[in-house]
């Protein structure tokens, strides 16, 4: 007699299902959002720690600023790109319910005729509210983004922002500040560069400035010079001429305790070339530390390769390859002004202040208070 067959033989076992991931607390999350010269982005973030975790972010290249050096407006194709990209923000921020956010504008919309008529239309088609800041909030805030990167060995640092239509630099002296308490100290300066007394170390800001140029003005102005080199070398000098009333820049810095910390897609680009990565990768680039040669030799190849070859070169992308140059020549000059051969590379910037700006000031972050 055959063997009962016992119940439930031969089914398919019960699959044992992992708990779905509990999703953000829409009361947890800040947004921050930055439209510059050439991009739009955005990003979405829940504090964690004494950092923040990103829940959602936007990038696009949107260039605003497209023809505003020849007529000091905004056209209208610009302004169409930009507003279709806000709309996707805008279904983000709806998405995620967040209440708590900074929209902020930078160069294009300071120097724009039209600026508020484009605010007014952005507001009346997306709903958002962009608010147009002033170069020192942009140049502080790109600081702080930064402050995670800085040494503790640092008592002398330079903070550079490579935007589309500006460059924020910014010169810090630490001298004062205990070590372990350096990089708290260049987040506190979330509050202004020249904050109140406070009972913690002060960072020190010795002088900072806003050049109004970036990787799309400064192209803008040299477009019509026909030699890729001469092109490169006339904007790298063009750029150096407009820091002599940068303060440090006139006195001798001394090279042991310097650290310059650079922040925009340029930086991370020639990063990502001399890392020969593939496929960006943000992990490898954040936080790397490159010599004055080793950037020498991306920027000795860029002009080799030629405009044909870099846009050809993945590394480069197609966004990035009509910019590349001119911010490299910002770069370039940078480095012959000041007593280091080091640079550390930061992907990070406005976004990441504005966030870490709301943050601090709400006192969600660890290790504060800030």
């Amino acid at each position: 007699m055959a063997p009962k067959r016992p119940k439930g033989a031969g089914a398919f076992p019960k699959p044992v299902e992992s708990p779905a991931p509990k999703p953000p607390d829409t009361a947890e999350l800040y947004a921050a959002l930055d439209l510059g010269t050439n991009s739009c982005r955005m990003l979405i973030a829940q504090p964690k720690g004494s950092q923040f975790h990103v829940v959602d972010s936007f990038s696009k290249s949107v260039q605003l600023g497209s023809g505003l050096e020849t007529t000091g407006r905004l056209s209208r194709a610009s302004m169409a790109r930009t507003t279709q990209a806000l709309r996707i923000c805008q279904q983000k921020l709806k998405r995620h319910k967040v209440t708590r956010m900074r929209l902020v504008a930078t160069e294009a919309c300071r120097r724009a005729k039209n600026s508020r008529e484009f605010i007014r239309q952005v507001r009346r088609d997306t709903g958002l509210q962009l608010e147009i800041i002033q170069p020192e909030e942009e140049a502080r805030l790109a600081v702080i983004s930064c402050a995670p990167l800085v040494s503790t060995k640092t008592e002398q640092l330079l903070v550079v922002d490579i935007g589309g239509g500006s460059t924020e630099l910014v010169w810090i002296d630490l001298r004062s500040v205990p070590n372990r308490d350096r990089p708290r100290a260049i987040m506190r300066l979330h509050a202004g560069f020249h904050p109140s007394d406070s009972p913690f170390p002060a960072a020190k800001v010795v002088d900072w400035i806003s050049v109004p140029l970036g990787v799309a003005t400064l192209r803008d102005q040299f477009r019509d010079v026909e030699d890729d080199s001469a092109r490169f070398a006339l904007m790298s000098w063009f750029f150096e001429e407009n820091l002599s009333e940068f303060t440090p820049y006139a006195n001798e810095q001394v090279r042991e305790g310097f650290q310059i910390v650079g922040t925009s897609g340029t930086v991370t680009t020639v990063a990502a070339s001399h890392l020969g990565l593939k496929r960006y990768d943000r992990t490898k680039v954040d936080g790397l530390r490159m010599s004055s040669d080793q950037i020498d030799k991306v920027i000795r190849n860029y002009l080799t390769l030629g405009p044909q070859g870099r846009r050809r070169d993945p590394r480069i992308g197609q966004d990035r390859q009509a910019l590349i140059m001119s911010g490299a020549a910002i770069l370039q000059a940078l480095l012959r002004c000041w007593p280091t051969d080091r640079l550390s590379v930061a992907d990070r910037g406005l976004r990441e202040g504005l966030l870490y700006a709301q943050m601090s000031a709400d006192g969600v972050l660890e290790d504060g208070p800030f």
